[in-house]
């Protein structure tokens, strides 16, 4: 069998299929005495809805470096040395031996530590919105045809 047998061999089933309803439409023809039934059909739409993964999101914490430059006052001691010349006032205490004082320096010094503080939250949630979304389809439906033929009384009623 060759590939345009193919498409020979289906316009002979089609032709074979179209001999067929000509003859089951005669065949289901009736001639009622008195009352006939023909049924009507239509087609409707049946419409599913499904979800689908269409991307996502992630939610991370990077870590960033920034310097920091802080003014601090601090203060130390100064130790001032002042001489001045006094006019030769008798005293009666004698020299000794050396004589010594002692003056405490003091400075202050900055100690830096660092320690850690929640200063926000960041958080995340699903909504679910809702939109309309038009589905267009060809729908077919069976009506009714009367035809009369010679002297024929129709009352059609609802």
């Amino acid at each position: 069998m060759g590939f345009f047998d193919l498409f020979n061999d289906e316009e002979t089933q089609k032709e074979t299929r179209k001999k067929v309803r000509e003859v089951d439409r005669t065949a289901d023809t009736e001639f009622a005495a008195e009352d006939a039934h023909l049924k009507l059909r239509e087609e409707e739409l049946d419409i599913d809805k499904h979800r689908v993964e269409t991307g996502d999101v992630a939610l991370h914490k990077d870590i960033i470096e920034e310097e920091q430059t802080v003014n601090v006052p601090v203060s130390h001691d100064q130790v001032i040395i002042e001489q001045r010349a006094i006019d030769h006032v008798p005293t009666d205490e004698p020299i000794t031996e050396e004589e010594t004082v002692h003056i405490p320096v003091t400075a202050e010094r900055i100690d830096v530590e660092k320690h850690t503080v929640v200063t926000g939250e960041v958080s995340a949630h699903k909504r679910s919105v809702q939109e309309t979304e038009q589905v267009r389809d060809v729908l077919r439906k069976e009506v009714a045809d009367i035809e009369s033929h010679g002297n024929t009384d129709i009352i059609k009623e609802d």
